[in-house]
């Protein structure tokens, strides 16, 4: 337990950014979830709409520090080499 004020304070501090922090990793999830959804079902545009929706919402979960922004960038490259391997090779 916190025993000063400015401990008390940094406490409540620290739970609203850990609340906030698990919402936009959990959006985040929620959208990468959808992509591979999309790949599994097979529909080729589906999953590139699923990617496009997604790719603005992994950044910016970087962006605001809740992951590391090469983290972001891994996922946004593995998600869209999986996209990519859908299209039958012309």
């Amino acid at each position: 337990m916190a025993n000063h004020k400015s401990a008390e304070k940094r406490d409540r501090q620290s739970k609203v950014r850990r609340l906030r922090n698990r919402m936009s990793k959990s959006t985040m999830k929620t959208a990468i979830r959808q992509v591979e959804e999309a790949i599994v079902s097979g529909s080729e545009e589906q999953a590139k709409a699923a990617l496009q929706a997604a790719i603005p919402v992994i950044y910016k979960t970087a962006t605001k520090g809740t992951v590391h922004k090469n983290t972001a960038a891994r996922k946004v490259s593995r998600l869209t080499k999986r996209v990519n391997k859908m299209q039958p090779l012309a």
